[in-house]
């Protein structure tokens, strides 16, 4: 296992749903082309939105997903938690949680989503920081 891919992807401004759309477009396209998705919430709540939203926010767009830890045996495509599997269950980790996800070298990418609120830039940079220490070459997209 080499080291993952890191990605921050940088929105033009703070809207409210702005990173949670975001976490759900690039899910969608992840799924799209065939990988398995884990998206890291920071909190119950925001896993319990973000799984609303991967139902709604595309009128055309089924996206399987389901909460983790699993009910039953089988796993969706996508699935939403506040903490990480003991063994990476999926190729692309979406990092929704506002820190360093321990564990997160297990996966072949780790996407960080980023808005202009302050608190959230200022995380971000620390996060780009760490990842750089952990021996990763973080990328930038501004959206």
């Amino acid at each position: 296992m080499g080291v993952p891919r890191i990605d921050f992807y940088v929105l033009p401004d703070q809207k409210d749903n702005g990173r949670a759309l975001l976490a759900c477009r690039l899910a969608d396209k992840a799924y799209s082309l065939g990988h398995t998705v884990y998206v890291l919430a920071g909190s119950e709540a925001q896993a319990a939105a973000l799984d609303d939203l991967l139902w709604t926010f595309r009128q055309d767009s089924f996206i399987p997903h389901e909460r983790y830890p699993l009910v039953g045996e089988e796993s969706s495509p996508v699935l939403i938690g506040t903490v990480l599997p003991a063994e990476a269950t999926a190729q692309v980790l979406i990092n929704f949680a506002g820190r360093l996800p321990e564990g997160f070298e297990r996966y072949e990418r780790v996407v960080e989503l980023v808005d202009q609120h302050p608190e959230v830039l200022a995380k971000s940079r620390e996060r780009f920081r760490q990842y750089r220490e952990q021996g990763c070459a973080p990328e930038t997209h501004k959206l």
